[in-house]
């Protein structure tokens, strides 16, 4: 199977299983924990897409990481912006740049992670995240360039609440860009759809 269609593959999967939890799961499941302020996040996630107009091409992306997130502040904001700001790191062990001359293997961390959660609407409580870090490859990300770069990304997606556990599932714009460490510095943009599961605790109620 060639890395595209395997990719494309991974894409369809977490929507097809997020939509399944959420039909399937009893209506009289109690979604128990939710971000709060003073709470805590745990989570193990993996996310994968294709490259977009902007940057390098045909190039897929594979990661998989850790986070570990605070929630600082209690509900603030009117109407259907109203939620909490919670700050998150994450370590990304696993990373999978497949481009048309080699597939490079690489490390990242994302000590700045910037999330607000929206209020909670039943079991689903949606999120929007800015985060950024920096990437180490054994190739160079894309080819001729370095392989060091930074890794600023944007998300939209939701948090399905359960009795003990949460999955997430996310749509991602993800940039990685040497920042003119080193020329050319064409850039790589994928869009990417990112599954997790993790659990909120802590926090004042």
């Amino acid at each position: 199977m060639r890395p595209t269609k395997g990719i494309l593959t991974f894409l369809s999967f977490p929507l097809f299983l997020s939509l399944f939890l959420v039909i399937a799961a009893p209506a009289s499941a109690r979604a128990q924990e939710a971000p709060e302020e003073g709470g805590h996040e745990v989570q193990v996630w993996a996310g994968g897409g294709h490259s977009v107009q902007g940057g390098a091409l045909r190039t897929g992306v594979f990661d998989a990481g850790l986070r570990y997130g605070w929630v600082l502040t209690g509900p603030h904001w009117p109407g259907f912006l109203r939620g909490r700001f919670e700050y998150t790191v994450d370590a990304v062990p696993v990373y999978l740049i497949f481009q048309p001359a080699n597939t490079a293997y690489g490390v990242g961390f994302n000590p700045l992670g910037l999330k607000w959660n929206f209020e909670r609407r039943g079991r689903l409580s949606p999120y929007l995240e800015l985060s950024g870090g920096a990437l180490f490859t054994n190739h160079n990300v894309p080819t001729y360039t370095n392989n060091v770069n930074f890794t600023p990304s944007a998300a939209f997606g939701t948090h399905i609440l359960g009795e003990k556990y949460n999955w997430s599932v996310d749509l991602r714009y993800l940039h990685i860009s040497n920042a003119g460490l080193a020329s050319p510095n064409p850039g790589l943009n994928t869009l990417q759809v990112r599954l997790g599961v993790g659990r909120f605790w802590g926090g004042k109620r």
